[in-house]
């Protein structure tokens, strides 16, 4: 028998309860259920009423935990909008695709003047031809013979809306009866659905949450702090994650766990830890778990690679994506900007994308100034440049797409590195701030990100 996949498509704007519980119930008769955010939509302005970054994670707050349960978050990466069709013949090869559809969109169904029909790309296509998950509820009646083909029938008791939820917000009142824990914590954080222009970061408290504690251990200092925070630890339902390391472990935290879209609260045990708090702040003044603390938002660094054999794989970074030569000629290298060949020929060891959290590293390292963490930009720095003479940086918007396109790949072969991991060769890499993914970073309150970026650019 072919898989049966649910296919739950929808603004979730935001995500509540109600739309949980569907999802909920869905996964207890399909084999998987696919959550699809949408991207931008014509005919729903509101769908623009809060940034995707903020969308995006309040779908995996809500939906994250939940078995046979997979949040895709392509159409708000791609800033698409995919019609059903095009859906269904995205997942098509994985097994029986469902739609899940409200009974109200079936009115009419019988004269071929359903919402469906009348609405959908290909609506009396997939009318005949699909198959659908009907969603019922008490009070709205269904006629029978407005039931397409092949449809099943799942009753269930909802009458919550996430409209409820962003008039509550807007006019200062509670939705908490109407939301997952997480997910109202996070609204609240950043004050989304204020009719107002979201944080990026916040001051708060993680002194009421319990943590997942992630050490390094290849390092010692972790295994000696580790039995203090274990106290503190719930593994299977924790508020925020703390990283025991140097900052490459956080950045590998970061990399495996960012989808979980919980606070990481890093103690460092490596040398810079840039993306760390003090030890000493954490153990010696016994502020765990930490009362007041900054909240930053960042973006990841979506990419897009094209492989030596025509393939393409995408990927995502925290703090930087780079290129460098392979063999020991210089790479050449065109590098376009939003469309435009700014660079027609760049001579250089290579070249390199950076977020603002990730301007004090290899950035740094190559002659860029570091950013601040809420500045709203992003750096891309030659490595060693050559020609054109006098080329060393550019600092970029937030909305920038950046390509480095190899002109030699046979003679002159690079290799792409994400958050310093090899990628192997490449002919091209494309980059943008992710409209999808973020991460979470959590510093004491005294030694914020920003007052660590101040100590490098006032070195005494």
């Amino acid at each position: 028998m072919p898989r049966r996949i649910a296919l739950f498509g929808g603004s979730f704007n935001p995500p509540g309860l109600h739309h949980r519980r569907i999802a909920a119930l869905l996964s207890e008769k399909f084999d998987e259920v696919k959550v699809v955010p949408c991207g931008p939509r014509p005919d729903k302005p509101e769908v623009g009423s809060v940034p995707s970054v903020f969308r995006a994670a309040l779908c995996d707050l809500t939906f994250g935990d939940l078995a046979k349960v997979e949040v895709d978050l392509f159409d708000l990466e791609q800033d698409t909008f995919t019609r059903n069709a095009a859906l269904e013949e995205r997942y098509a090869s994985e097994g029986e695709i469902w739609h899940v559809v409200g009974a109200d969109w079936l009115t009419g169904g019988a004269l071929g003047q359903s919402l469906i029909h009348t609405g959908w790309e290909r609506g009396p296509e997939l009318w005949q031809h699909s198959r659908f998950a009907v969603l019922t509820r008490p009070g709205h009646a269904l006629n029978h013979g407005d039931l397409p083909r092949n449809a099943e029938i799942f009753p269930i008791q909802l009458d919550d809306s996430s409209t409820e939820i962003r008039d509550l917000f807007l006019h200062g009142e509670s939705a908490a009866h109407l939301l997952t824990a997480p997910a109202l914590r996070y609204i609240e954080r950043y004050g989304l659905y204020r009719g107002t222009n979201p944080a990026t970061w916040s001051r708060g408290t993680l002194e009421d949450l319990r943590c997942l504690v992630l050490a390094d251990p290849a390092n010692p200092k972790c295994q000696e702090w580790e039995p203090e925070l274990r106290p503190h630890e719930d593994v299977r339902n924790p508020g925020f994650i703390v990283t025991l390391g140097g900052d490459g472990a956080m950045l590998r935290t970061i990399r495996e766990h960012w989808r979980r879209r919980l606070p990481f609260f890093g103690i460092n045990a490596g040398h810079l830890g840039f993306l760390l708090n003090a030890p000493d702040q954490v153990f010696e003044e016994r502020t765990f778990p930490p009362k007041d603390v900054i909240f930053r938002q960042l973006p990841l660094i979506f990419m897009e690679m094209e492989t030596l054999d025509g393939q393409r794989i995408t990927d995502y970074a925290f703090n930087d994506a780079w290129v460098e030569r392979t063999t020991s000629q210089s790479a050449w290298m065109e590098v376009s900007v939003n469309g435009v060949t700014r660079l027609p020929k760049l001579v250089a060891d290579g070249a390199l994308v950076s977020t603002a959290a990730g301007s004090t590293a290899y950035a740094r390292a190559m002659g860029a100034a570091p950013l601040l963490a809420d500045t709203p930009a992003w750096l891309l720095v030659g490595s060693n440049v050559m020609e054109p003479a006098h080329w060393k940086s550019a600092l970029l918007s937030m909305d920038t797409d950046v390509e480095f396109r190899n002109l030699d790949p046979q003679k002159r072969p690079i290799t792409a590195y994400v958050d310093g991991i090899s990628q192997g060769p490449i002919v091209s890499l494309r980059a943008r701030l992710s409209r999808a993914a973020t991460a979470e970073l959590v510093f004491l309150a005294n030694r914020d990100m920003a007052e660590k970026i101040a100590g490098i650019q006032f070195i005494n």
